[in-house]
């Protein structure tokens, strides 16, 4: 039995498509998944084009997957406690911790785990069990690997983003809460700030701001709850500036989410934030380079907290899954894009140019 691949062999250079030979599961615990849908992330792009120090080469890109059981070795339970079963419809956290080191045993955060990798990041598709990424018709999931019955009938491409955009998301607003009646402002108007949109109106919060540059994007996040949107290219920074203290009162925002991923979002932001509030950076996923700030006038004086957001980890994949199920239409919207397997260099293009809000690809 054999697995289709598009696989990653030279940065900057369309992927190759490949048939790789689907091992015996060696492991107890290993899963065997036909892969139904995967997402296309903004950080696979950078990747492509090698800007991404974890990235090995070849490899098979995609950390987002959705799919069906094929075969367990011995017994496997997904997180609820259920064994898996042949048939099964899966999601699964897209991050494994050792679950042994300090960061997982003492201080409890496995998303800062020293020996955590990543399916469709860090790991390679040279060495057993060769098949670690979503773009493929199979995945092999490994032993300590988190996995989430789905419920029937549930569309897969509307899941996909759950486990990274989604749970990242959850982390940020887990590290700089949301109170009934606060205002917020996200910048990005990306799968990140849509999912900030929703948990931001999930929170109860008053005014609910996005700021980009996609009119596309900003209609998407107006459409699942957004007060307020901005477009970045119409306005100056000053404007933005009163714009945003208009819409609060003149208080500024309680919590400002950075979901762009750009220094120049930061050193705009962070003036966003007031007295005493949060700046919550949950943007960068690479190296994107660096910011200046005013470590008086910006952050001490006003009392502000800068709040890194550092991927996920088991528990934010659920509250991202639980908030997607209850909110399935308005996550629809935000998939833009379907493309076949074979498609998989132009579904990066799309997500490269920002022509695609979330692109997805579903295996023949």
């Amino acid at each position: 039995m054999k697995s289709k691949a598009m696989v990653l062999t030279e940065f900057d250079q369309p992927l190759t498509e490949k048939e790789i030979k689907i091992p015996k599961l060696q492991q107890e615990g290993e899963v065997l998944v036909r892969i139904t849908a995967s997402g296309v992330c903004g950080s696979d792009a950078y990747m492509w084009h090698g800007h991404d120090p974890r990235t090995p080469l070849p490899i098979i890109l995609g950390h987002e997957g959705v799919g069906e059981v094929v075969e367990v070795k011995g017994a496997k339970k997904s997180i609820a406690g259920r064994e898996l079963k042949s048939g099964d419809p899966i999601l699964w956290h897209r991050g494994v911790s050792c679950g042994k080191c300090f960061a997982c045993k003492i201080d409890k955060e496995p998303s800062l785990c020293s020996n955590r990798w990543v399916y469709g990041i860090t790991r390679g598709c040279d060495e057993y069990p060769y098949l670690l990424g979503g773009y493929a018709s199979h995945i092999i999931l490994s032993p300590n690997t988190d996995i989430f019955h789905l419920p029937e009938n549930v569309s897969p491409e509307t899941l996909v983003s759950v486990s990274c955009s989604g749970s990242t998301t959850a982390h940020a607003f887990e590290l700089a809460p949301v109170k009934f009646g606060d205002n917020v402002v996200i910048q990005g108007p990306g799968p990140l700030g849509i999912y900030a949109v929703v948990m931001a109106k999930y929170s109860g919060a008053d005014e609910i701001i996005v700021i980009g540059g996609t009119e596309k994007r900003l209609e998407i996040c107006r459409e699942v709850g957004a007060t307020r949107v901005i477009n970045r290219h119409k306005t100056s920074e000053e404007e933005r500036q009163e714009m945003i203290l208009e819409y609060t009162r003149g208080r500024g925002a309680e919590a400002v989410f950075e979901m762009a991923g750009s220094p120049a979002a930061v050193a705009e932001g962070i003036h966003y934030v007031k007295k005493g509030g949060t700046y919550a950076s949950a943007g960068f996923g690479e190296p994107r380079g660096t910011v200046e700030l005013d470590c008086f006038q910006d952050i001490g004086n006003r009392n502000i907290s800068y709040q890194g957001v550092w991927v996920s980890d088991v528990s934010h994949t659920f509250q991202a899954l639980k908030i997607a199920l209850k909110y399935q239409d308005l996550f629809r919207e935000m998939v833009t894009h379907v493309f076949s397997l074979s498609e998989a260099t132009q579904a990066l293009e799309k997500m490269d140019k920002k022509e695609a809000v979330k692109a997805v690809i579903k295996p023949e």
